[in-house]
């Protein structure tokens, strides 16, 4: 199989923080959701794979080549848009075509262009008057107008209204039709990954906790709803954790494919987990509601 991304055991030292031997792969043409909270580790690492900071330890490959030794030849095919943007906010669209179709051997002004007009983003209006919508937008026209086989996006849709993040990842689902580009996609928004992702990396406290393809994290994790004294009726081994309720308890268990469905429902309800019941029980799991 071939990668876009690969990461191997790598270690970054902070006061206070560490990544801890972090690693997770992303197969070409596919997209990796990479969740967790807040301060998790997501942008840390995302500044890691384009060596904005200095690894403390481990290996990190983009395309198969080492992402500091190669560093310029992989940035020509990777497109990176940031919770913030980056624009000098006195600049305007056109001013930052005219900059990138310096900056990108591949870049594409009727592309630019277009992605501009589809966003109603004005010309010649300075960025600073842009709302945050137009200004993700703005980052994202850009991000695609080079011909990039990998985007890397850190909290795209955070602070966007449901409109706006709909319309931006039809984008990236479209940007997906070429089979050779490859998406890495951080947020805390899983609803938006449920949509567009292939597999889901969670890291919580610089630590990955799963990495596997998303269909198969949920239908190997359920929540099973019970009184207090029947949690003992659950195989032990499959408890993540369990949270308390004034009603009796929820219990996310995993490595279940269906283990627990036929539970008598007089006594259990049993759901599938989403993802964000995953990442809440995996990060706060045995507090009481």
């Amino acid at each position: 199989m071939e990668y876009s991304l690969e990461i191997k055991d790598l270690v970054k030292n902070y006061d206070g923080f560490s990544l801890k031997n972090v690693s997770f792969s992303i197969p070409a043409g596919s997209v990796m959701g990479f969740i967790g909270q807040n301060g998790a580790g997501k942008t840390t690492t995302i500044k890691a794979i384009l060596n904005i900071i200095k690894r403390n330890g481990g290996e990190i490959k983009v395309f198969g080549l080492d992402n500091i030794s190669d560093e310029e030849a992989i940035k020509e095919d990777i497109a990176v848009v940031f919770d913030e943007i980056c624009f000098h906010e006195s600049l305007n669209a056109r001013q930052i075509n005219n900059i990138f179709k310096h900056i990108y051997k591949n870049w594409d002004e009727q592309v630019f262009h277009s992605h501009a007009a589809r966003f109603d983003l004005p010309a010649n209006k300075k960025i600073k008057v842009f709302s945050r919508g137009m200004k993700m937008k703005l980052q994202i026209a850009v991000a695609l107008s080079h011909n990039a086989k990998l985007l890397i996006l850190d909290e795209p849709t955070s602070g966007l209204d449901p409109v706006v993040r709909s319309e931006i990842l039809d984008v990236f689902m479209e940007y997906m039709q070429a089979e050779d580009r490859s998406i890495l996609i951080s947020s805390h928004l899983t609803s938006d990954l449920e949509r567009i992702a292939d597999y889901i990396t969670f890291i919580d406290k610089g630590k990955v906790l799963i990495s596997d393809a998303k269909d198969d994290i949920i239908e190997n994790h359920a929540i099973i709803r019970c009184g207090k004294d029947d949690i003992s009726s659950l195989d032990a081994a499959d408890i993540i954790s369990t949270r308390m309720t004034e009603f009796g308890a929820e219990v996310l268990v995993k490595g279940v494919n269906g283990k627990y469905s036929q539970l008598p429902r007089d006594m259990f309800a049993y759901d599938k987990a989403t993802l964000d019941d995953i990442m809440t029980f995996y990060v706060k799991g045995g507090e009481s509601a």
